[in-house]
């Protein structure tokens, strides 16, 4: 399987139509359909459909073209990072994590190397934990920022001075919100919306002292901002970190911490096996510098 055809195959999808993906390859259409039925038959199944109007992907070729997207991105970085000399790194850097306010020292330190060296650009993957985990376990994010609990002695790590606090976000008219701080006796019965990660579950179980998935679970999910409508259509309580959803003043929403209090430490990650490339390296320096910087500014 070659780069050269995964571009075709793209080329394809993105167009919808063999006879356009050619016009843009600067190739034939006959020399075109020839390579998508090769390709076809590598694989063992179909990837496309063939109507009069337009071609689209089968369930195997949405499933493929995922897979080639990140072949060719990959392939594509690393040609780059080779090309770049070491006293102007340039390539992308790909970074993955969840919600969190904590991001924004991650982003300085990009800007910060982007002033410095123009042919550095960065990716960036927003998800909960388990899907950053498996990017960053198949190549696909040089760097991953986890909010505890998450088991990360599979990396190396660095702690970033912040910690997320947990608390719950609700409507300003909702029933807790004059409560300055919520208990579990406050949330039993409620109605909830929670992480679906089960790391998370475990967390919240623990501090209720009982099994949170016996309570009025009403909506589960991966990131906050979805959820968060759900909220303002006043379905129920959603159990999450300060920070991530506006609560400025004409918000509809309120957030109010748990007690006990229940904060979230963050750790930067990466993966032992993987030589970080030179922008990377160059990026993590940046970084270094901000935290360094950080935990030696007077409180």
């Amino acid at each position: 399987m070659e780069l050269r055809v995964l571009r075709y195959f793209l080329s394809v999808a993105r167009e919808g139509s063999v006879s356009r993906a050619a016009a843009a390859l600067h190739l034939t259409q006959p020399t075109l359909s020839r390579q998508i039925i090769d390709l076809e038959e590598e694989l063992g199944t179909q990837l496309f459909r063939r109507g009069s109007r337009a071609t689209t992907l089968t369930k195997s070729g949405v499933y493929f073209r995922q897979r080639a997207e990140e072949i060719v991105s990959l392939a594509d970085a690393t040609r780059r990072e080779f090309r770049a000399d070491d006293t102007d790194p340039a390539g992308d850097i790909s970074i993955g994590g969840g919600e969190t306010p904590a991001f924004s020292l991650l982003a300085a330190a990009a800007k910060r190397v982007h002033e410095k060296h123009h042919g550095v650009r960065f990716r960036l993957f927003s998800g909960n934990g388990n899907d950053v985990a498996e990017r960053l376990e198949r190549g696909l994010l040089d760097f991953a920022l986890f909010i505890a609990p998450m088991d990360v002695s599979r990396y190396d790590i660095l702690s970033l001075p912040a910690k997320d606090t947990w608390g719950v976000l609700m409507r300003t008219d909702a029933a807790l919100a004059k409560k300055s701080r919520i208990t579990p006796a406050m949330l039993r019965g409620k109605p909830l919306i929670i992480s679906s990660q089960s790391q998370v579950e475990n967390l919240l179980s623990e501090w209720m002292g009982s099994d949170i998935s016996e309570q009025n679970i009403v909506a589960r999910g991966n990131l906050l901002y979805n959820l968060s409508h759900l909220v303002q259509q006043g379905m129920g309580y959603a159990i999450t970190l300060s920070g991530i959803v506006s609560i400025a003043e004409g918000s509809p929403f309120v957030f109010r911490p748990l007690s006990p209090l229940l904060t979230a430490s963050l750790h930067l990650a990466w993966l032992k096996s993987r030589p970080l490339s030179r922008a990377a390296k160059v990026w993590l320096n940046e970084l270094i510098c901000l935290i360094e910087y950080a935990r030696s500014a007077p409180q």
